[in-house]
């Protein structure tokens, strides 16, 4: 995280938790009372999208803490629920839909774990299952370096309450946190509890290197799992986007025979897989700030949710592909797609989850094995 410029809401009150995070970044903050001064400062820059990655903005969530995952319209779900802790990346990935999300796109920290601490308490008080991550709109763990958050909520995780039911303990949440990092070292000799599952996405290095800057190697990635495997957690990985080009199965293939040499299928909860989509006004942006990228120049098609898409026929045939390569090595590991409808499912994994939530309690069976 190289942070050129660091604002901190002025309304803050100085606390052990900000002012660990000045230290840690070393840049002296400057107090604004108006969070328009950061997007003025971000949008006067000929590439705002970096400039955003540079500066970071310390302030409260002002919003929802927890939120239900909204999907996709006509794709199925998988039942997600967001842990809001902060907005955008310090990586730069040509595909990051953030880049079009957000207008204009801030690094924000949120300040204040004992609300989210708070928040966490009512949904464990609810005596369901839920699956949680911090994901959705930043890198879980690239905060890692920074801050003590992703290790605190590793042990709120694993401090819940426990509760039974048909005699036997099965209502827990489980907490995972995404990552293309190696920042993992604070959660080393953390009592998790098996609370927590550690994820990465994966991809060929041809993308890594030509659309994932500044992320970690697909090597460094499966060594930081084989290390998180090590330290008891449980594990996940999501090929997503999945990107068409000539010789990505052969590509694919190779890393799918590395993740299972260094990962044990025991330890694996699920995998996801998805192709590469995105919002029109995605492609623009993507030709700006990387112009040598062919990943917007595929076969698509406009899908049920106005997203971009690769032909179906195209994506099928790669998931199919996929598929039988992961089951090579095991044929239980739980797969599913993200957003993907009932065609592709049957014609790749041979059934679909039509009920609503169905996606979802799959999920959560495979956590209590």
């Amino acid at each position: 995280m190289k942070i050129e410029t660091l604002f901190m809401d002025s309304h803050l009150k100085l606390s052990e938790e900000s002012c660990y995070i000045v230290d840690k970044i070393g840049v002296k903050p400057e107090y604004v009372t108006d969070s328009r001064i950061v997007y003025e400062h971000v949008n006067s820059a000929e590439d705002p999208i970096l400039k955003g990655k540079q500066t970071l903005y310390i302030t409260e969530n002002h919003g929802a803490v927890i939120k239900k995952c909204p999907g996709t319209s006509h794709y199925t779900c998988c039942d997600y629920t967001i842990l809001h802790t902060g907005t955008f990346c310090t990586m730069d990935c040509s595909y990051c839909i953030l880049q079009a999300y957000f207008h204009p796109p801030v690094l924000q920290y949120f300040v204040g774990q004992d609300k989210i601490f708070s928040a966490l308490d009512s949904i464990f008080e609810q005596n369901k299952m839920f699956r949680i991550g911090t994901g959705e709109f930043t890198d879980s763990l690239i905060w890692e370096k920074m801050s003590n958050q992703p290790a605190n909520l590793v042990k709120k995780f694993a401090q819940q309450k426990m509760f039974k039911q048909n005699k036997s303990i099965q209502n827990f949440s489980i907490l995972e946190l995404k990552t293309k990092t190696v920042n993992i070292d604070s959660l080393k000799d953390i009592d998790h509890n098996r609370k927590t599952i550690v994820a990465w996405s994966l991809n060929t290095p041809a993308i890594i290197k030509s659309e994932e800057r500044n992320t970690a190697s697909l090597s460094a990635r499966l060594k930081a799992a084989k290390k998180c495997e090590q330290w008891g957690y449980r594990l996940a990985f999501h090929f997503d986007p999945l990107v068409m080009y000539d010789g990505c199965e052969s590509d694919y293939k190779d890393v799918i025979k590395s993740l299972f040499e260094n990962i044990s299928p025991d330890n694996i909860a699920w995998i996801s897989l998805g192709t590469f989509r995105f919002m029109p006004s995605l492609k623009q942006i993507i030709e700006k700030r990387f112009p040598n990228s062919k990943i917007p120049y595929g076969e698509f098609i406009t899908g049920l949710d106005n997203k971009m898409r690769y032909f179906k026929p195209l994506r099928i045939a790669l998931y199919q592909k996929l598929v039988s390569f992961i089951r090579e090595y095991d044929s239980n590991v739980f797969i599913y797609f993200c957003m993907e409808d009932k065609e592709v499912w049957e014609k790749t994994i041979g059934y679909f989850p039509a009920m609503e939530g169905e996606l979802g309690k799959m999920l959560d069976q495979t956590l209590l094995k």
